[in-house]
């Protein structure tokens, strides 16, 4: 489960549940709002969640849970179908911070209620409370709460667990017992917090008051503490990161032994004795030792040396020092990377005078084995590369720029670092592949064999370094310039050259062109006559065309003439003999109805007839076919609709080059090969037709044939015939001063042939024969 805050709240639902307070009295003394989302705990200061949601009501059907650890056993998924939950138990925990929260145990266990009002019960108290299950956070909780106090009772009493039982969360919410050392102290919500270390564990104790005059005397003490045990989590991902103890009263922080001595006044220890075997060491207790200051990182740690070596402390005062003073420290002996450490200590100033530290003798053989880690050393490497960050440290709020460099020494690579307000600029002012030699504290990382893995040098400012060889004047950088400058030089160059170049070939060009124009007037010269007859041909090309537009033009006159001349030749006349037909037929119907039944037959023949004449001359307007193919593709076209859906089949063939025609010659062949392939299937009763397109340089020939009944004749048809378009194909024939010919022999089927006389084709000119100087 997770500490308060577990919840956020609606706006607005606080004043509602106030409303429902004041309404309902009988519901107890202090009744609580609700809160059914879980939230979190931050540096034991419970705080409430940003956000809630409104009470539902309880999943109606589920069986009321009746003790803590019944609603601890749930799953998240089943703690949030709000299982109602009721049970009676003592507050143990209940800080003014929390909101109205607090914690309540049972017989069985200890649970979480998250109560978001502005009342809250004493630890002590026995209270009757109603709510819903809810997931939590890390484990679930009760949340919409209803309680009232029922009296007081004494607090259960505590279970003794192991460290690693805590650390694991499996005791949150439950009432605890552990012990451990104090290893530092502050003051967080007016609570004071006591940072215990339990074996490899470090664990944060919450009270309202120290048990001893001082808190600071609490330090290195061995302390027994009974509390309730509380966790703080990753909310989205449910994972626990830290465990806290709430010890809410004075006598539930016990004293089991303190220092009985200020470890400064008990001599110092060697530096290079810290590590090694003392018979009367203890890792509980403190030690004190003492030296000279080489490097200090505010609010993180700082180096000293003695005459014996050099040692790392890490401290969280904030006490300025400078390199050279004198200092002395108290704190707990702890291995780091495999090296000694002195953490959790309090340092002050020594009473020996100032001086420089001094400089041990370094040997990289040493320093490969690990054996200067804290010692002030000074060693030597290439400036290889530097980079900058900026760093900030919570105690003080310490912040700047950390500029870290890159050096290849003898044998081994490291890193240099110098922390400031600022990059320094003496030291950013050293070139990249300077030789240096720096002087700082040896930060080193040893392995379990104790030799060497990394090694960083912490110098102090840019009076720790010093350059002893500047990089050679062929740098990367300059021999990059260089590089650049000779790119630049060469690009002029080629672009001088490129210019040079496109002049000499303009010129070429020039003089190439002078020369032809030469050649080219001597060639018109020589040539003048074959000119003229070229142009002479080409007038005549013109003429031609001029001759076939004018032909065209007339062509659509004439079609416009011969679309009323067929209206009001073949369609009114057609009419006029319908209306005879059918005048007659009404006289004739009361005496003779065979006769008027065949004078109705005649009627209606004139009738089909007017249908076809009508289509034909709605066609004859314009082609469609010819408006996307050529006089062959568009025949072929069109016959294909002609016979679509018929058990007619068609052969075409092609002979001769294609070429393109006149319009007006276009038009009318196709339309009498339409014409004739639509007597096919009225009057031939064939089963096959064949039509050859057949072009000559002076002649378009067109061929109909069909292997039909035959025996038709070319003459004036009866008002009983179906032949009006033989006359049609006729005259159009004439139209283009043609000839139109119809062989049908009866039985043997019929063939229609149409030729056409055209105009021979216009050669191209030939081409001018070259003249040679």
């Amino acid at each position: 489960m997770s500490f308060p805050s577990r919840s956020g709240l609606l706006p607005g639902l606080l004043l509602v549940l106030i409303l429902l307070r004041a309404v309902l009295p009988s519901l107890g003394a202090q009744p609580s709002s609700p809160a059914p989302q879980a939230g979190g705990m931050q540096a034991g200061a419970p705080e409430p969640a940003a956000a809630a949601v409104a009470a539902a009501a309880p999943a109606s059907g589920e069986r009321t849970l009746t003790t803590a650890l019944e609603v601890l056993s749930l799953s998240a998924q089943r703690a949030g179908s709000r299982i109602p939950v009721r049970i009676t138990g003592v507050v143990t925990a209940a800080e003014p911070s929390w909101r109205g929260q607090f914690f309540v145990q049972d017989s069985s266990s200890g649970v979480f209620v998250e109560n978001l009002s502005p009342h809250q019960p004493a630890v002590g108290d026995l209270v009757e409370l109603s709510g819903v299950s809810h997931p939590g956070a890390f484990a679930p909780i009760i949340g919409s709460p209803v309680w009232k106090k029922i009296g007081t009772a004494p607090l259960p009493a505590p279970k003794a667990v192991s460290i690693d039982s805590l650390e694991a969360g499996l005791e949150d919410s439950q009432r605890i017992q552990i012990s451990g050392i104090v290893r530092r102290v502050s003051w967080e919500n007016r609570m004071l917090v006591a940072d215990l270390a339990v074996s490899r564990y470090r664990l944060l104790v919450y009270t309202q008051s120290p048990p001893l005059g001082s808190p600071q005397s609490l330090v290195g003490a061995r302390v027994t503490v009974r509390g309730t045990a509380a966790t703080d989590y990753n909310m989205t991902l449910r994972h626990l990161t830290s465990v806290a103890v709430y010890v809410p009263r004075p006598e539930d922080f016990i004293v089991e032994e303190i220092e009985k001595a200020s470890p400064f006044d008990e001599p110092p220890v060697r530096l290079t004795d810290v590590a090694q075997y003392r018979r009367s060491s203890d890792p509980a207790k403190r030690i004190h030792v003492s030296g000279t200051l080489i490097l200090q990182r505010p609010g993180e740690d700082l180096f000293v040396q003695d005459g014996t070596g050099g040692l790392r402390i890490r401290s969280s005062d904030t006490l300025r020092l400078q390199p050279g003073e004198a200092v002395e420290a108290v704190g707990f002996l702890e291995f780091e990377g495999h090296l000694p450490l002195l953490q959790d200590a309090v340092v002050r100033r020594g009473t020996g005078a100032a001086r420089p530290p001094a400089v041990r003798g370094t040997r990289m053989t040493e320093v490969l084995k690990g054996l200067h880690h804290a010692d002030l050393v000074t060693l030597r490497g290439r400036l290889l590369d530097r980079s900058h960050r900026s760093f900030r440290r919570d105690v003080g709020d310490m912040r700047g720029e950390r500029s870290t460099w890159l050096i290849q020494g003898e044998g081994l690579s490291f890193t240099m670092e110098h922390e400031s307000e600022a990059p320094d600029p003496l030291l950013e002012a050293i070139p990249v592949g300077s030789l240096i030699e720096a002087s700082g504290a040896c930060f080193s990382e040893a392995g379990r064999d104790g030799k060497l893995k990394s090694l960083t040098l912490l110098v102090a400012g840019p009076a720790s370094v010093r350059v002893l060889e500047y990089p050679s004047w062929f740098t990367p950088a300059r021999m990059l310039g260089i590089l650049i400058v000779v790119v630049l030089v060469l690009s002029i160059v080629a672009a001088w050259s490129i210019t040079v170049s496109r002049k000499n070939s303009a010129l070429r060009v020039l003089m190439h062109e002078r020369e032809q124009a030469r050649q080219e007037l001597q060639q018109a010269h020589d040539t003048l006559e074959q000119k003229v007859r070229e142009r002479t041909d080409q007038l005549k090309v013109e003429i031609s065309a001029r001759k076939a537009s004018e032909l065209q033009f007339k062509a659509v006159l004439a079609e416009r003439t011969r679309l009323a001349r067929d209206l009001h030749d073949s369609l009114e006349q057609t009419l006029t003999g319908i209306s005879l037909q059918l005048d007659t037929s009404a006289k004739l119907f009361a005496q003779s109805p065979e006769n008027a039944h065949h004078h109705l037959q005649l009627a209606r023949n004139w009738i089909r007839q007017s249908q076809v004449e009508l289509h034909r001359s709605i066609w004859d307007l314009r082609s469609r076919e010819l408006e996307q193919f050529d006089l062959a593709n568009a025949l072929r076209q069109s016959a294909r609709h002609v016979f679509e859906g018929t058990e007619i089949r068609m052969e075409m063939e092609t002979v001769g080059k294609d070429r393109p025609l006149p319009e007006v010659v276009e038009e009318n062949v196709l339309r009498i090969a339409q014409e004739a392939l639509t007597n096919v299937i009225k009057h031939a009763k064939a089963t096959q037709v064949w039509i050859c397109l057949e072009f000559t340089p002076t002649q378009l020939t067109l061929r109909v044939r069909d292997n039909g009944v035959g025996g038709i004749r070319l003459e004036v048809p009866s008002p009983g015939d179906n032949h009006f378009g033989l006359l049609g194909m006729s005259e159009r024939a004439k139209r283009l001063t043609g000839r139109f010919h119809i062989d049908s022999v009866e039985g043997r089927g019929t063939q229609i042939l149409v030729e056409v006389p055209l105009e021979p084709a216009a050669e191209p000119p030939p081409p001018s024969p070259e003249l040679h100087s």
